[in-house]
């Protein structure tokens, strides 16, 4: 992969990231599933192997942007946020990234009724925010509250909190959430960035002023300063002794403090790690093999993870009157796709193959590669069946019409290239419609397109409910994905998922349920969605959250 390459895709992927928060009132972008990091999550420069845990010492990390320049994670969807946020700010319960499960954190344990309504936790003793209050039942309730309160301020939260119907204070240290509706995907967001349980006195100050970094935590490090786009310092917090139980360190971080930069140019970044300016390398899009080669022979590591969630796919519009109304083309281009190729391609060689609407790392993600296989011959009898007859011209027509697709985004890279290339080989006509970030949601709410594409990152398959359940959702890929029989059928599988508690009955309703997008090609999955990080070999202790977020409890540095 090329430099000029990369810049194109990184621009690709951040023009894809508004979009589709811009697209609608979002929904989850939040954690995940299982490691798929070069080691078990640990980096492989450090951990308990390589001796005791030596204190101090300032961790210098360089993301790559910082576009919604906001720090309150009860508000805050951009990742690179929500790393940091991670640490400043903890939650009642985590997830463990290579099972999936739900533990202990600020809550010691809880109770979920069988209809997923009603969620009681028994909070955890001791535990104070920075600025010495005291967490109890009912700064839960003012935190829960509060979340609720900011409305659309909270695109995250207003999928994680579906049906919110109150808190209640049963006793200083219970506390008993309840909704409207069935939501058991609650559990899962109870442990994400975005329901993290901040001191009440941050409720008092305007949203704004939270965004610019009035917020005040219970996590192990301490928000010094936040400049949007610029920087933030992070100071270790004295005392701190309630990590959650996937934490080796049970008291307070090894390191001094973080200290966090944007470096918008992946060479500069990858140069600042390798010369040592700095000791973590964060792009967005996934480090290039070319740069990996050059971060390795610094004596660095490379850490992946897939971000869990929504893979990155296309949706498709049925309208009546368009190409893609019809099931057989849309089963055609399942077969018309070469994901291997393109993971090759637009990647590396040895880069995972999408295999399902949601990632890897996704709890309960389904393995549909047997109806994802590339099979170009079986698309051509497909589209022959359908009435597509091969011209002279190298395409298909029907009816005295070309069969062209058009594909909407506000940037086009090399993976909407290759996908054109590979549609061509079948007789389909790919057209890229490039359209500003304003003009999208409004050409996308139009229905003037066949193809759109998107993603969210959250570690629960609920998460596709944003973009494809048209019972809840109000994006337009929820709306032109899906004719009435097939809307039906997917959102009762998703209502199925949210309405029990019962882990197996919900493995079994997703599992339906990524059959039935594959099935009726609701969804087209083209790339899994890897978060890599460069490392220094005098950092120890990596780890990644279950939301691919960085997690600095454990990490010490080498003197």
């Amino acid at each position: 992969m090329t430099t000029s390459h990369r810049h194109r895709t990184t621009r690709r992927l951040a023009a894809t990231a508004v979009s589709v928060l811009a697209a609608v009132s979002l929904a989850a972008c939040g954690s995940g599933g299982s490691s798929s990091s070069a080691t078990s999550g640990t980096s492989a420069a450090g951990g308990a192997q390589d001796g005791k845990p030596v204190p101090g010492g300032r961790l210098k990390v360089a993301f790559w942007s910082d576009f919604q320049a906001c720090i309150d994670p009860n508000q805050v969807y951009w990742i690179e946020s929500r790393s940091i946020d991670r640490n400043l700010a903890d939650s009642l319960t985590d997830q463990d990234p290579k099972t999936g499960k739900i533990v202990p954190w600020l809550a010691t344990s809880w109770t979920v009724s069988p209809d997923a309504t009603s969620y009681t936790f028994k909070l955890r003793d001791g535990v104070t925010f920075s600025d010495g209050t005291k967490l109890d039942a009912t700064a839960v309730k003012t935190a829960y509250d509060g979340l609720h309160d900011l409305g659309a301020k909270s695109t995250l939260g207003l999928t994680y909190l579906a049906g919110y119907k109150s808190t209640t204070v049963v006793d200083p240290s219970t506390v008993k959430i309840d909704f409207a509706t069935p939501n058991a995907a609650f559990l899962q967001a109870s442990s994400t960035t975005t329901t993290a349980i901040l001191s009440p006195a941050t409720y008092k100050e305007t949203p704004e002023a939270r965004c610019a970094g009035k917020i005040v935590g219970s996590g192990e490090f301490t928000l010094d300063s936040y400049s949007a786009g610029k920087s933030a310092k992070l100071t270790k917090r004295a005392g701190y002794a309630w990590p959650s139980s996937l934490i080796a360190n049970k008291g307070a971080a090894y390191l001094d403090g973080i200290d966090i930069s944007y470096i918008a140019e992946d060479n500069v970044r990858v140069g600042s790690l390798t010369n040592g300016t700095i000791d973590i390398a964060w792009p967005r899009q996934p480090i290039t093999s070319a740069d990996q080669q050059v971060i390795k022979a610094s004596g660095a590591t490379i850490e992946t993870r897939a971000l869990p969630g929504i893979i990155g796919l296309l949706v498709p519009n049925v309208t009546a009157g368009r190409p893609l109304a019809d099931l057989q083309v849309r089963k055609a281009l399942y077969k018309a796709l070469d994901l291997p190729s393109y993971a090759k391609t637009v990647y590396w060689d040895d880069y995972p193959v999408a295999k399902s609407p949601v990632t890897s790392t996704t709890p309960y993600a389904a393995d549909e590669s047997a109806k994802l296989a590339h099979d170009p011959a079986g698309a051509a009898k497909l589209l022959d069946g359908a009435g597509w007859a091969l011209g002279s011209d190298g395409y298909r027509h029907k009816d005295g019409k070309k069969l062209t697709l058009t594909y909407l985004t506000n940037a086009a890279g090399p993976g909407e290239q290759l996908v054109q290339d590979q549609l061509k080989k079948v007789g389909i006509d790919y057209q890229i419609k490039v359209v500003t970030a304003a003009q999208l949601t409004p050409t996308g709410n139009s229905g003037d397109w066949d193809l759109s594409g998107g993603y969210l990152t959250r570690a629960d398959p609920s998460v596709l409910g944003s973009s494809l359940d048209q019972a809840v959702s109000k994006q337009y890929t929820a709306k032109y994905s899906q004719e009435p029989a097939t809307a039906a059928k997917v959102s009762a599988l998703f209502a199925k998922g949210l309405s029990t508690a019962d882990p197996d009955k919900r493995a079994a309703a997703y599992q339906d349920l990524q059959d039935a997008l594959i099935d009726n090609g609701v969804a087209y999955p083209l790339f899994d969605r890897l978060q890599t990080a460069g490392v220094s070999g005098k950092v120890h202790g990596f780890a990644w959250t279950s939301e691919s977020f960085l997690r600095a409890n454990d990490i010490w540095l080498s003197k």
